[in-house]
């Protein structure tokens, strides 16, 4: 199946401002979604307490810097996202509650040029499934390791794929059934259809193994329920 192209995706996401924006809920086609939002803050805030400076990479609505702004407060925000829409409703929930810098960026991470060793925190919440070929993959981590502070650190969320197809066949029935029990047979196989043309994502090992390729001095393990995870990088 052709995969959707970067324009299909941002005019996808364009529609969608509002169902990105609750904070409650997160994103009910995302199994624990709350769990994963409040573990990367959590883990970012311990890792770099005195951060000044975050990327919230695909930041959507902007709940992933609101939430770390919850837990390290007046941070300089800088927020990617291919949806101009989203962007301008990040902006505006952002700077009702911090009053350092907010910046937003248009664009694609891989076209995207990012200062070196400028960011304490980079969070990537359900974005990276949508890179395509190992040369993608690479490309992203290197610049956002490029573009950490010293112990800065590199945190994702995001839907996962495993290595082994009969473990990733049992992981998507998981997910399957979590659909089913939330909208309905008919809803699931809305999700799953519009994963098939738009998403390809990689397995947590693949990821981490990648983070060490790219420099991370370690990687951490937060949280795996079926086919999503939370995990990262400490530079």
């Amino acid at each position: 199946m052709k995969k959707s192209t970067v324009t299909e995706i941002r005019e996808r996401f364009d529609n969608e401002v509002e169902r990105f924006s609750s904070l409650e809920t997160g994103q009910v086609a995302t199994m624990d979604a709350k769990i994963a939002l409040e573990l990367i803050t959590c883990t970012a805030r311990a890792i770099k307490p005195e951060a000044k400076t975050i990327l919230d990479l695909g930041c959507g609505a902007g709940n992933y810097t609101l939430k770390m702004l919850s837990k390290v407060s007046n941070l300089n925000c800088t927020l990617v996202d291919l949806s101009q829409n989203m962007l301008d409703k990040a902006f505006e929930r952002v700077s009702e509650v911090t009053t350092a810098k907010v910046e937003t960026i248009q664009g694609d991470i891989r076209d995207i040029e990012l200062p070196k060793n400028h960011f304490d925190i980079i969070l990537a919440g359900a974005v990276l499934h949508h890179l395509r070929e190992d040369s993608d993959w690479e490309l992203v981590f290197q610049k956002l390791y490029d573009s950490l502070t010293p112990g800065g650190c590199f945190l994702i969320s995001d839907l996962l794929v495993q290595n082994h197809e009969e473990v990733n066949k049992l992981v998507w029935k998981m997910y399957a059934n979590y659909l089913t029990q939330h909208g309905g047979e008919e809803y699931q196989q809305k999700v799953f259809d519009y994963i098939e043309k738009e998403d390809t994502p990689r397995s947590m090992t693949y990821q981490l193994d990648l983070m060490k390729k790219v420099g991370f001095s370690s990687t951490e393990i937060l949280h795996k329920n079926a086919c999503f995870g939370a995990f990262g990088g400490i530079k």
